[in-house]
């Protein structure tokens, strides 16, 4: 039998276990001792609302599904009905391959080819790595490609309520109650972001967080997103925090969770 989420790698250090996907290259499940840390997905379960999901090429979403870049105009399909936009990248449903692998951390590589809306060629891996100070994550894209491209990149990890609400949770030393939170912060990196006795951390190569109260009919509020990014939502279009990288090079950056 095929599992909705693919292969499914399982990693331990000490007190620490993670399940990864073959299908995006996601982040099922992340457990200490018997808590689940992260809002995930269950095995025989398709991934729903961005749990644990790489977001590449750019994060968030590109208004009207088109952008410009070098003069071009290119338009990409819309993902995102509601919008009318194009949400999330192109990587986080396709297979994702092992390229090295240990009990405690594994690669994921995917090589994405040109295609209509995005010719451009990236080599993508992710490094996920347990120690005792918890979960890091470490995401490389090389253009692999004859000429420059746009790039962004972005995770989509829910910090789990222990009681099953993040009306109860406190996020920066406030809880959060009744509010809706669906906002981009732009912060001063390598930054901090705190939810209760869990830290997200992210390097200086993720100068933004996208905070949302999980405010959908499958989540319902039972985690806090905390979204690592490289750029804001429709950078493509407003060149904020757009990676450009030519042709060799490379984007590399780290974010994590610790308990």
């Amino acid at each position: 039998m095929i599992l909705p989420s693919g292969e499914q790698y399982e990693l331990a250090h000490g007190k620490h276990r993670a399940v990864v996907v073959e299908v995006g290259g996601g982040l099922r499940r992340y457990v200490v001792g018997e808590r689940d840390v992260v809002h995930g997905y269950a095995r025989d379960e398709m991934c729903t609302s961005g749990r644990g999901q790489v977001l590449l090429p750019w994060p968030n979403r590109l208004k009207d599904a088109t952008y410009e870049f070098d003069g071009e105009r290119f338009e990409l399909p819309v993902t995102d009905r509601e919008t009318g936009s194009a949400i999330h990248g192109l990587a986080r449903w396709a297979i994702w391959a092992p390229v090295w692998r240990a009990a405690d951390r594994i690669t994921l590589e995917y090589v994405l080819h040109p295609q209509p809306g995005y010719p451009f060629a990236l080599q993508l891996r992710v490094e996920y790595a347990l120690r005792e100070g918890g979960l890091t994550v470490r995401t490389t894209a090389q253009n692999i490609g004859a000429r420059a491209c746009p790039f962004g990149a972005g995770h989509h990890p829910y910090v789990q309520a222990p009681t099953g609400s993040v009306d109860d949770l406190t996020f920066e030393g406030e809880r959060i109650g009744s509010q809706k939170l669906d906002e981009t912060r732009k912060l001063d990196a390598p930054w901090e972001l705190h939810v209760d006795d869990v830290t997200v951390w992210a390097d200086d190569a993720w100068p933004y967080a996208q905070v949302f109260t999980g405010d959908l009919p499958d989540v319902g509020r039972r985690g806090l997103a905390i979204e690592p990014m490289t750029c804001p939502p429709d950078a493509f279009n407003t060149g904020e925090g757009l990676v450009r990288l030519e042709p060799g090079e490379a984007f590399s950056g780290a974010w994590g969770i610790r308990v």
